[in-house]
């Protein structure tokens, strides 16, 4: 059941990939600010009051709706777990952008390049040059496979017995950890120490898909040697294995308000460019497909048992 609805899911969301500005997210967002507001006296115990009030009752409602649909059909339940799977994955919605920046690279048109990484990444790209946004590209694309797909379908077959209660566990507290990182006080502490726990073996798997996908050594050393470096350990792993899997330089400085903005040096290799961008897409797609296949080789199994 837990391979079809991904299955399903993937095929529908790779039909009708789903667009900016997503409706339900930005409403999440809106509803994350407000108990923020009004629970953020800079403690860590207000911010695990309102992370439990942002994340306990959408799992509660979501295992309650898989629950009652499945108890009158299964069939009914797993068109909940192919809705829900939906909504909370992205490959396209993050590599239709990804491709979209290097058409523009290639074309030469560096400002259009610009504002659609600054649409979809957000903060200041406008004096980044055309390696600058090839690097931050695939970084981006990179992690937001794992945010966005891979993660997101761990936890769903994880938690398969519950519906898609582990699809949006991941997915809101990957929201909240990085709407939260910058809040005052010690009030986003809880949202990040959560996520890293919940993330901790989905992002080595990552790792290790990229490095399966592509150049397995140098992944693996890169993964090893770089990857705490990184601001973020759990994303380090993934850009860090990413990159070495495609022989490719990330991280570096970029210039952000006319100041240069250091970052720890990701992967080995090339300077990478626009077509490099298509191949860290082609990568990831190389990656769900090994998911796929491990995924049917175990249906098939339990079939012939």
């Amino acid at each position: 059941m837990a391979f079809f609805s991904v299955l399903a899911a993937l095929v529908i969301e790779h039909m009708r990939p789903l667009r900016q500005p997503l409706r339900y997210y930005q409403l999440y967002t809106r509803f994350n600010h407000e108990i923020e507001h009004r629970f953020n006296a800079g403690e860590t115990s207000h911010g695990t009051i309102a992370w439990a009030l942002a994340v306990l009752p959408l799992l509660a409602g979501t295992w309650l709706v898989f629950a009652l649909l499945d108890g009158i059909s299964p069939l009914l339940g797993w068109v909940w777990n192919v809705a829900v799977l939906y909504f909370t994955l992205g490959f396209k919605y993050f590599s239709d952008n990804a491709e979209q920046i290097a058409r523009l690279l290639r074309a030469g048109d560096i400002e259009g390049a610009r504002a659609q990484l600054g649409a979809w990444r957000g903060g200041d790209t406008r004096q980044f040059s055309a390696d600058d946004m090839a690097r931050v590209t695939i970084e981006q694309v990179m992690a937001a496979s794992h945010r966005q797909m891979f993660g997101v379908l761990f936890w769903f077959v994880l938690l398969v017995p519950l519906g898609p209660v582990g699809a949006v566990l991941f997915r809101t507290a990957s929201i909240l950890a990085r709407q939260w990182a910058d809040t005052s006080g010690l009030f986003g502490i809880c949202a990040q120490r959560a996520f890293h726990v919940i993330n901790w073996v989905p992002a080595r798997l990552t790792a290790l898909t990229y490095a399966i996908a592509g150049n397995f050594e140098d992944a693996t050393f890169c993964w090893r040697t770089q990857a705490d470096a990184w601001p973020e350990a759990e994303e380090g792993a993934v850009i860090a294995a990413g990159a070495g899997a495609m022989g490719v330089a990330l991280g570096q400085s970029v210039t952000v308000a006319d100041e240069a903005l250091w970052r720890p040096e990701l992967g080995m290799g090339q300077t990478p460019d626009a077509d490099c961008i298509d191949s860290s897409v082609s990568m990831i797609w190389r990656g769900l497909m090994i998911w796929l296949a491990a995924g049917l080789l175990i249906v098939v199994a339990g079939w012939v048992s």
